[in-house]
């Protein structure tokens, strides 16, 4: 389930995770990168963002959508 943008777990968060679906094999590995990058840097855009409890803080965890890639590809 996807949480909101949340300030004061943002604030938290020590680590982050992309996951990336089957739909998206093709996409290599440098623009993966470069992706990701453009997504955790503004994580209140994200369709799908969870945070995720660890011992130090949170995990920020981004579920990559077609629409994410569409917006982190124009933001060349």
């Amino acid at each position: 389930m996807a949480d909101k943008f949340d300030p004061y777990r943002e604030a938290l968060v020590m680590e982050t995770n992309t996951v990336w679906g089957d739909e998206f094999d093709a996409v290599s590995i440098a623009e993966r990168q470069r992706v990701e990058t453009v997504l955790h840097a503004a994580p209140d855009k994200c369709a799908h963002l969870e945070y995720v409890r660890v011992h130090t803080g949170f995990c920020r965890q981004i579920t990559v959508t077609a629409a994410d890639l569409q917006r982190a590809r124009a933001a060349k």
